[in-house]
């Protein structure tokens, strides 16, 4: 049964509208890996408020700017929902790669994802990122991604709170829905930025001593 046009056009213009003030993304039902060993595999997404994986050519050009290759890195996804990130370092090699989660349906999803694609090199951890960070604070990780939800004023105590954990010369990406500076008694060099839409994305390197 054909709906009625005024019901499309008026569904289409509040997409439109709503796209045009940056408001929150329809989730996919999933996303692919695009580089490594798993390129093409696909990762469910879950239809949950807030969830946007990655764009998939904000990735492309994360990996570009780390080196397609992380053996033998460390690699912590400190707000993993999708796993887009995460699952990412470890089809490029990692070593070892810790994926945070706080939601249960998701971390669930996660590891049934890990199962599928036998990532023997993956662990996922259903608890609170902050506090996770707080208690593991100890050098460890080449490369932490941050990807906090939007609009809940997370970046800092994010940044803040991983710098701990990474080795000296490591790497922490943060990505978040404005501008976002590191203060700097983090010693973190900015070494790369770019955006996609209301996507603001940053390569960040601990070159201080350490905390």
């Amino acid at each position: 049964m054909n709906r009625p046009r005024s019901s499309v056009a008026a569904k289409a213009k509040a997409a439109h509208t709503q796209k045009a003030a940056g408001g929150p993304r329809m989730a996919a039902r999933e996303v692919r890996i695009i580089g490594g060993q798993w390129k093409r595999s696909k990762l469910p997404v879950a239809d949950k408020p807030g969830l946007r994986p990655t764009p998939d050519r904000v990735r492309e050009t994360l990996f570009n700017w780390l080196g397609q290759d992380l053996d033998g890195w460390h690699v912590l996804d400190a707000f993993a929902g999708s796993g887009a990130l995460g699952f990412e370092a470890a089809s490029r090699g990692a070593t070892e790669v810790v994926l945070l989660e706080r939601d249960a349906e998701l971390a669930r999803s996660l590891n049934s994802s890990r199962e599928r694609l036998k990532a023997s090199n993956m662990r996922v951890e259903c608890t609170d990122s902050l506090a996770w960070l707080a208690r593991h604070a100890a050098p460890r990780f080449e490369l932490v991604l941050l990807d906090p939800p939007f609009g809940l004023d997370l970046y800092l105590p994010a940044l803040a709170a991983a710098v701990p954990l990474l080795t000296l010369g490591g790497f922490i990406y943060l990505e978040a829905g404005e501008p976002i500076e590191a203060p700097a008694e983090l010693g973190l060099e900015q070494l790369r930025s770019g955006k996609a839409g209301a996507v603001h994305f940053q390569l960040l390197q601990r070159s201080g001593a350490p905390i």
